[in-house]
């Protein structure tokens, strides 16, 4: 018996750095059931550069043109360029999968708006793990859920907090403590560096109940995070220690096969894990 046909899935990605080109390329290489089809970028010149060795010809428009031409857009913007991908893609009732988790954050109107369009916003599990036990410990009772976070200063020398302080990690040569308290509270100080623990926040208690640190820690040559959840069901520990990005030391490695393997299950017929 014949297997049955499904029309490829269009995947549009906003934003071409250190996740977004990978991910366009993966594509590009031919996916079975996906296919790229617009890509875009704040500097629309750069895009059209990074793009022009592909094998298809891949049309580079603007953010909010994504939604017009794609059933799933892929966010990877600057945090301030996020509404601008966001909100089209929404209010069209595409599958929105957003890695600037701390701007949806500040816009969880969106999500009220995807239940009326239809719209799906799928956050994929970037470079942490453990994300599939704690949402299902949220099913039950979970008591606590701590993260700490330790990057190499340079991963952290742009952050919003580090430079309104005037922070100089340059030379540091002992860990430094940069913030203590709520994932909620953190988003505001390091829009850019804590997409993590937002997604952590969310598929657990709450950023507001979530208790977050990052640390500047010049001992670490990885992206570190620990979570320690306490659960009626279950407590666990967990530790992950990311190889940074050439392009963006703040970003892991793991976050672009993370944003593929999100992607892949959207037409896998077999899939582990939720």
């Amino acid at each position: 018996m014949a297997g049955v046909h499904r029309a490829a899935l269009k995947v549009g990605i906003g934003g071409l750095g250190a996740v977004g080109l990978p991910v366009a390329r993966w594509l590009d290489n031919g996916v079975e059931g996906l296919t790229l089809s617009a890509v875009s970028a704040g500097d629309k010149h750069r895009a059209e550069c990074r793009v022009a060795d592909f094998k298809g010809k891949v049309p580079v428009v603007a953010l909010g043109e994504l939604a017009g031409l794609a059933d799933v857009i892929v966010e990877c913007t600057r945090p301030e360029l996020f509404t601008e991908v966001a909100e089209p893609a929404i209010r069209a009732g595409r599958v929105f999968m957003p890695l600037s988790v701390t701007s949806l954050l500040a816009h969880m109107d969106l999500i009220a708006l995807a239940r009326e369009t239809g719209a799906r916003i799928i956050v994929p599990t970037g470079a942490l793990l453990g994300l599939d036990a704690l949402r299902a410990a949220a099913t039950g009772t979970v008591h606590s859920v701590t993260m700490v976070t330790r990057k190499p200063p340079t991963g952290l020398a742009k952050a919003k907090f580090v430079v309104e302080q005037g922070l100089d990690l340059g030379d540091l040569s002992a860990p430094l403590k940069l913030y203590e308290g709520t994932v909620a509270d953190a988003a505001g100080k390091f829009p850019a560096n804590v997409n993590v623990a937002v997604a952590l926040g969310l598929a657990g208690i709450g950023p507001e109940k979530t208790q977050y640190e990052i640390w500047a820690d010049p001992n670490v040559t990885r992206n570190t995070h620990t979570i320690k959840v306490d659960a009626d069901t279950a407590s666990f520990e967990m530790t992950i220690a990311v190889v940074p990005t050439e392009e963006n030391p703040a970003t892991g490695k793991l976050v672009p096969l993370s944003v593929i393997e999100t992607l892949r299950s959207l037409v896998s017929t077999f899939k582990v894990g939720t």
